[in-house]
Parts: C-alpha cells; structure tokens; sequence
C-alpha cells in the first residue's frame, strides 16, 4: 500500500475537548500534534459539528477521516447520550458531521475506537479468544473482541453491581469524588470484574482511559483468572481508532466501487 494511504484524520469526541491528529494506520502512532478545542457546553450536535470542522479545517483534511462518539452509534445514528446533550438521540452524527466539514466521516463508539487502537497497535497486538478492553474515566467504556473482530457498542460500564450501574460504583470520577485509596477503589473494581469473567470468560483484559497511567498504584491488587496489563496508547487510543475505522471504511468503499457525496451518502 502507498504510505500516503496510510494517513488517515483520526478525531476524539470527548467530554471536555475535541482533539485530532494524523494517523498512520499502519503503524497505530500519531504523525502530528494533537489540536485541541475544548468541548462546548451544552453539546449539541450542531456546535459540536462546529468544532470537528475546525479540526478538520486546522489539518487542511479532504479524505475521509474518523470520529469517535461517547455512546452508542450504529449505522451512523446516535442511540445514546449518557454523557453528552441528549438532543444526539436520533441524529445521524456521520451525515451531520460530514456536511460540515466537507469529507465523509466515520462514526464509531469511543471505547470501540480505544480497542481498535489497543488491539492492532497496542497490548492485544496478535492476541487471539476473548479481549476485553475497558476505558476507566469519568466513566467505564468497553470494547469487546472475539478473535480479532470487534462486537460493537457493548456498554459494560452500565452493568449492575450491587443494584447500581459498575460505573457508578468503580469508575476514576466516583474514585475521585470520593476521595478513595487506591486499595479500597480496586475492591469495588475488582468485583466488577468478577462479574465480567462471569458473563464473558475472557482470556485478556486490557485497562485503557485516564486511570491507567496510573496502573501501578492498582494493577497488582486485581485477583482475576484473565491475563490482565495496561493500555499502550493511553490518551492517543481514539485518535488512533477512529483513523483506522475510517480507513477500513474507505478501503471497503473501494473494493465495492461505492462513491458517496460530501455527506457520506453512497450515490
């Protein structure tokens, strides 16, 4: 493949900035700096569409390009808005971001885009069976992968522990609200991922989002039956993600002969 083709404008939709980078997929590794602009508040579809098209802009982007979301998205359509303006229920993110800026946009769950990044280019690297990767933040996020293949948009975060949602209960937001040692907050994690190699049986998991720079102060506290490690990529894993779905994308529109319009509308 020409290297050129390998540069993918991969972009993270997250709650408090909205930041991209050039990507190359092949490698998992950012080319430029990261811009950043701050999330606005409110998060409406419109002036987040706003921002993204100044990040697209900054880059002097034309190709299609990768944006992750913080909920559920299928086909392009948000379903959820746990974090963000609820007015995204219903909204077709990738039409409505791809008229704004002009190049087709792909639209993936934000934790989807993180095991992307991790599985390729990071820590489940050649791993095979059952991955899963969990984004540990202001909430929890998932990524689920069987064999290599992502089963998208799993939200294990919403799982119920002890009649309230794990990321209610575990996540590094209620661990910082609440002033816990890092001893006492692995007790409540640990249970959660008791619960999930009850349900999946995985054979690795991975600990991805803003505590697991800190990997150190916990890690060894954990008792599960699944190998688990930290993520590699950290803060860069949407980015990255959301590049490589974007050029699985395009690759596949052009295998299939599928053109499509400046708002990502095949034609």
């Amino acid at each position: 493949m020409d290297d050129h083709m390998n540069i993918v404008l991969g972009i993270d939709f997250g709650g408090t900035g909205i930041k991209g980078a050039l990507v190359d997929v092949e490698k998992g590794v950012l080319l430029t700096e990261r811009y950043r602009i701050p999330t606005p508040d409110p998060a409406h579809p419109d002036s987040v569409a706003g921002v993204v098209a100044e990040v697209v802009k900054h880059f002097e982007w034309h190709k299609p390009a990768g944006c992750t979301f913080p909920g559920i998205i299928k086909d392009g359509i948000a379903y959820s808005a746990a974090n963000i303006d609820p007015l995204w229920i219903g909204v077709n993110g990738e039409t409505l971001l791809s008229q704004a800026t002009g190049c087709r946009m792909v639209m993936l769950n934000d934790a989807d885009a993180a095991g992307l990044a991790e599985m390729y280019a990071g820590a489940g690297k050649g791993q095979k069976g059952v991955v899963i990767v969990l984004t540990i933040g202001t909430g929890i996020g998932s990524a689920v992968f069987i064999q290599g293949n992502l089963l998208p948009n799993t939200e294990l975060g919403h799982l119920e522990i002890r009649g309230k949602e794990a990321e209610h209960r575990a996540s590094d937001r209620v661990r910082k609200e609440k002033d816990m040692t890092w001893e006492k907050w692995a007790k409540k994690f640990n249970e959660y991922l008791t619960h999930l190699e009850y349900l999946f049986s995985p054979d690795l998991i991975i600990l991805g989002g803003g505590a697991s720079k800190k990997h150190e102060n916990y890690l060894h506290l954990f008792e599960t039956r699944a190998h688990i490690v930290p993520a590699q990529l950290l803060n860069n894993a949407g980015i990255v993600g959301a590049a490589m779905a974007a050029s699985r994308r395009s690759t596949a529109w052009q295998q299939n002969g599928v053109l499509a319009d400046a708002t990502g509308t095949p034609r």
